[in-house]
């Protein structure tokens, strides 16, 4: 487990995401803007959007996930993977 600058244990998390035809490059710029966001990229394969979560606790990730990016309009399936290793 490797720690912020708080010396709580952080949690890093893959965020896969599907977005509606089209709206990819548009989303993008709101994922990055998403506080617990520390990098997004658009890719090619089964989603659109890979995205880098990096929050203080398991908890903080689902309200990343759950509230601040399924809330983008255009977002059609998320799907989460949690870092095992630093």
């Amino acid at each position: 487990m490797w720690y912020g600058t708080t010396d709580e244990p952080m949690v890093h998390a893959f965020v896969m995401i599907k977005t509606a035809a089209g709206k990819s490059e548009g989303l993008l710029e709101g994922i990055r803007d998403t506080e617990a966001v520390s990098d997004a990229h658009i890719v090619a394969g089964t989603y659109d959007i890979i995205a880098e979560v990096d929050v203080s606790g398991v908890y903080e990730v689902l309200r990343t996930v759950s509230t601040d990016l399924q809330g983008l309009e255009g977002i059609t399936e998320t799907k989460t993977y949690i870092a095992m290793d630093k």
